[in-house]
């Protein structure tokens, strides 16, 4: 990247925090029911103790505990689907390397399934624990057939782990497929249809600090690797002639991965092409370092599931669309405009 270039991208980074606050606000504002502005920016300041005025009860409930819980929600998942799928393109070398690669989306759909239809837990455990145990078992299963194969670094290993994820997903997609077939209703299997293609209504504020623990987590550990993860794009070998501990640094990325992928599809449900399309698309922006494509990618991964989510809820009126969907037709495009550019570039 050039210099002038350079500098634009940093331009443009400190455009992007104001950009999400402006998303988040929006997401309050804009609903199934519209509440005009001024409202929202009262109930804000009365919640966050700078004023002390009256509220409309049912208003101050929907701004603060359902449309601003899930819009954060939606910034935080955005923002940790969008890191998972950079940090995994980067080790993997693979431009189509995403978050659900490693079969955590069809785990965690296993695990929900498992509680809600199969009964398993009798009530005690969560739909979302469930799938968060179903993520992390996935996960194992994947990095035991990985390493079982013979994988280990190179092209070879991150072969070996792509073809892991891709044996695992199946496996989990059928198991998903014969426990909704064999013991769920109509309504559970609608239910479960819909959760599968992301759902944001149900979340809170317990959600919320879930959800932020893991993005800022996600930020941190992604920054911290920042120039590892730009010594793994030009190969493992190259990582390792600068005394990097390939094996050490690849353990810890892909667990980071796996850890946001997996907590993003315990809450929300599985939410496809957030971790395929933005980071190349920050890339286009930015540039490929990674010091300034770790918060690029994050803050775009933010607005972008804030603003789909705004779009699942009014694109069609009086029904809330998954977002999921709204993401697919936004996402499968883009990525086709980002692949005709990067060739012909």
């Amino acid at each position: 990247m050039t210099g002038s270039a350079a500098v634009r991208s940093v331009r443009w980074l400190w455009l992007a925090p104001p950009l999400l606050a402006a998303a988040l606000l929006l997401a309050t504002v804009v609903g199934e029911t519209r509440i005009p502005l001024s409202t929202v920016l009262q109930v804000l300041s009365a919640k966050l103790g700078f004023s002390d005025q009256t509220l409309d009860p049912i208003q101050a409930s929907v701004i603060w505990h359902y449309r601003l819980s899930r819009a954060v929600v939606a910034a935080s998942g955005g923002a940790g689907l969008a890191l998972s799928g950079m940090i995994l393109q980067a080790l993997l070398r693979n431009p189509l390397a995403e978050p659900y690669l490693l079969g955590i989306s069809a785990g965690a759909s296993t695990g929900a399934v498992t509680v809600t239809v199969a009964g398993v837990g009798a009530g005690v455990i969560s739909m979302s624990a469930g799938a968060f145990a179903g993520a992390l078992a996935a996960f194992a299963l994947v990095a035991v057939l990985a390493k079982a194969a013979g994988g280990g670094v190179g092209v070879r290993g991150a072969g070996i782990i792509i073809l892991a994820g891709i044996a695992g997903s199946q496996m989990f997609n059928a198991l998903t497929a014969l426990i909704i077939a064999q013991s769920a209703s109509a309504e559970q299997a609608r239910g479960i249809m819909f959760w599968l293609l992301g759902n944001l209504s149900g979340v809170r504020w317990p959600d919320v600090r879930l959800a932020l623990s893991m993005a800022f987590l996600g930020i941190a550990i992604s920054l911290w690797h920042a120039r590892t993860l730009d010594a793994f794009t030009f190969g493992s070998n190259s990582a390792a002639s600068l005394g990097i501990d390939v094996r050490r640094a690849q353990a810890i990325l892909i667990a980071t991965a796996a850890f946001m992928t997996a907590i993003v599809v315990s809450i929300a449900g599985a939410i496809g092409f957030v971790g395929l399309v933005i980071p190349h698309a920050m890339r286009f922006l930015v540039g490929p370092r990674h010091t300034r494509l770790v918060p690029a990618t994050a803050l775009a991964g933010a607005v972008f599931l804030v603003l789909s989510d705004v779009v699942s809820r009014i694109v069609i009126p009086g029904q809330v669309l998954p977002i999921g969907v709204i993401t697919a037709l936004v996402g499968a495009p883009a990525f086709g405009l980002i692949m005709v550019r990067g060739r012909q570039r």
